[in-house]
């Protein structure tokens, strides 16, 4: 009898799941093995599975671009995580462009900021609003919160010690960028390269994340990211999270942008 009874409670409990399994709201993670980066994807598929969990959202994790191929419109946000735009091609383009502008969330992690070549397709490096020059060797550095009232950084300290890629960038291409976070050079070696080239650093102000409106959608930009265990740091996961949140509602700030 007893077992009957825990049956026919599993079956219950079976019945009533997918009347749950509805998020607040669907993101799309493209997370595309490339040449320096693909060790990482094995960490954060996981953690990212968790984080869905944790907050109620629904997650779909993709290895490629074929999700450009078709109607986007059902995600609050896309998360290119470290899947730079040049991994799109012809018609997908303007798919990602068309969602954006219909009022669609981007988060762009650490090697998506970099497109090449250059210059190929101008609107998603107005997406990006910055454009990558060079970085030195993965370094310790302190970070410095620029803006506690977004929230990609409410879970973080005002400093913040971290170790990643420290991506240095040209001068704004688009207008408008808030700088969440930024980068102290006098905690770490910028010129610290490999032989053959140079870095200088950015100086005074170095921003590694920021976000605007743009084209109509809202964009979350982070250069961090670089090394697979990062992403088991609950730190940086919470600053992920916080720029999800708000590509996907524009909740958590205290004024429109």
């Amino acid at each position: 009898m007893k077992y009957l009874l825990l049956l026919t409670l599993l079956c219950i409990a079976g019945l009533a799941t997918p009347a749950f399994a509805q998020g607040q709201f669907k993101v799309l993670v493209v997370a595309i093995p490339n040449r320096y980066h693909h060790d990482y994807a094995v960490v954060a598929k996981p953690q990212f599975e968790r984080m869905a969990q944790r907050h109620a959202f629904d997650l779909t994790w993709s290895w490629n671009s074929t999700p450009f191929d078709g109607d986007l419109s059902a995600y609050a946000a896309i998360v290119l995580l470290n899947t730079p735009g040049d991994e799109l091609k012809g018609p997908q383009r303007e798919r990602l462009a068309s969602y954006v502008r219909a009022g669609g969330g981007v988060v762009a992690v650490h090697r998506a900021l970099i497109f090449n070549p250059p210059g190929e397709w101008p609107w998603f490096e107005r997406l990006i609003g910055r454009t990558f020059r060079i970085h030195p060797m993965v370094q310790t550095a302190a970070v410095r919160v620029e803006d506690p009232a977004f929230p990609a950084t409410f879970g973080l300290p005002a400093q913040w010690i971290w170790t990643d890629e420290w991506y240095e960038f040209n001068a704004p291409v688009t207008h408008g960028l808030r700088t969440v976070l930024s980068v102290d050079e006098s905690t770490y070696d910028p010129s610290r390269i490999w032989p053959g080239q140079t870095a200088r650093g950015m100086g005074k102000e170095h921003p590694v994340a920021w976000y605007h409106a743009y084209d109509g959608g809202r964009v979350f930009v982070t250069a961090l990211g670089h090394t697979p265990a990062l992403y088991d740091d609950p730190l940086y996961l919470a600053h992920l999270y916080g720029g999800i949140w708000w590509a996907a509602t524009g909740q958590g700030i205290d004024e429109p942008r």
